[in-house]
């Protein structure tokens, strides 16, 4: 039955074709295979960047106009003003060796994102290589190594995403829910895309934003055509 559902989604769209962003996020909801569950959207970019080397690397985090449909649980690792700042803020864990011990003696995961003060990153580090695979290490560059943690904490909650390139050059990120509507999945892709155009390294040659693809999660992939944007940064 699946297989029936992706095949007449397919027909929907013109596989030849990339699509503007209005259009590409309008077709979406036609698109759905599940009857059942509310699909994640996803987008997924190709860059003409090269990872390998470290002034390519495109890595930062974008915080969505109508977040992301989904709950971040948010772990704090800070003391004294700044732990009470954190739960003000709405953080589901606060602690500092507490939480530390607890991840490396528990195996203790629960939670989406860690964020943490600068004076804190050395208690962290005890556990890099654990935090580091899982994608859950802090880091200055996409805002989750700051002093400012009330800030951090409420654009996580609100729908804020980290992203960084693959290996490959692309970068794959999630934008929303398809309950959403056209309308907001445009804004939020449109964010998404814009803060990628601002991040393009001074020396990517060539065409920077090779493919744009979005797709609900079990939905056929769209092209869109980002000239637009990259028209708008150019000027």
């Amino acid at each position: 039955m699946a297989g029936k559902k992706y095949e007449n989604a397919l027909k929907k769209i013109d596989r030849t074709k990339r699509y503007p962003l209005k259009d590409a996020t309008g077709l979406l909801p036609q698109t759905k295979i599940s009857s059942k569950h509310d699909e994640t959207v996803d987008v997924s970019v190709r860059l003409g960047v090269n990872p390998k080397h470290a002034d390519q690397m495109v890595r930062g985090a974008v915080v969505y106009p109508h977040g992301t449909g989904k709950t971040i649980r948010v772990l704090v690792i800070a003391k004294g003003d700044k732990a009470k700042e954190a739960q003000d803020a709405g953080a589901d864990h606060v602690g500092a060796e507490d939480m530390i011990e607890k991840i490396q003696k528990e195996n203790w995961f629960e939670f989406d994102s860690m964020v943490a003060t600068p004076d804190m990153m050395g208690l962290v580090g005890r556990i890099g290589r654990i935090l580091g695979p899982k994608g859950l290490m802090p880091n200055p560059k996409v805002g989750t190594v700051t002093p400012d943690i009330g800030k951090a904490v409420r654009e996580l909650k609100a729908g804020r995403v980290e992203f960084r390139v693959e290996k490959s050059g692309i970068v794959h990120a999630r934008f929303g829910k398809l309950s959403f509507g056209p309308e907001k999945l445009e804004a939020n892709l449109r964010a998404m895309l814009e803060l990628l155009l601002k991040l393009k390294p001074s020396t990517a040659k060539g065409t920077y934003m090779k493919s744009v693809v979005i797709s609900t999660t079990h939905g056929p992939g769209i092209k869109v055509d980002p000239s637009e944007l990259v028209q708008a940064a150019a000027k």
